[in-house]
């Protein structure tokens, strides 16, 4: 498992919900820690990435299970 500087808990929200969450949790980072989002939102699965690459943040990690999807996101 990844080490992460943060976690954020966006299960049972839906979009823009985890985005929003994940990019103020992010704007509380430092360039080059590490964001946890856990999300259960499929649309996160596109979107999480998009925002990612937008921003220039680096998605590390990503996994699904048990319907949970767990993305591991460097800051820029």
């Amino acid at each position: 498992m990844m080490k992460s500087s943060l976690q954020l808990d966006a299960k049972g929200l839906s979009c823009p919900m985890p985005i929003v969450k994940t990019k103020k949790a992010i704007d509380t980072l430092k360039s080059g820690e590490v964001l946890e989002v856990q999300v259960t939102d499929k649309g996160a699965l596109a979107d999480i990435p998009a925002w990612a690459k937008a921003g220039g943040h680096i998605i590390l990690d990503q996994a699904e299970e048990a319907g949970i999807i767990t993305f591991f996101i460097q800051k820029a």
